[in-house]
């Protein structure tokens, strides 16, 4: 979908997602879905807190997630 946000899970990243690089794929998503790069003053409330709410999704995804075969950090 959007070739700028990268697998953040084990192994395709060594080491676990740091809160940077989670926001960051949340916000190139709420790019994507959007259609703007920066959103206009009345819209940013919405498009920051869709931001926020995606990062915290992905933020228990990635704590959830269970890869067989890999290493599962506590």
């Amino acid at each position: 979908m959007c070739r700028s946000i990268k697998t953040l899970r084990p192994p395709v990243l060594p080491e676990e997602a740091t809160e940077e690089e989670i926001r960051a794929a949340a916000l190139q998503y709420v790019r994507k879905v959007s259609g703007f790069r920066a959103p206009a003053a009345h819209n940013r409330e919405v498009f920051d807190r869709a931001v926020d709410e995606i990062a915290a999704a992905t933020g228990r995804l990635l704590d959830e997630l269970e890869v067989r075969g890999g290493v599962r950090t506590p």
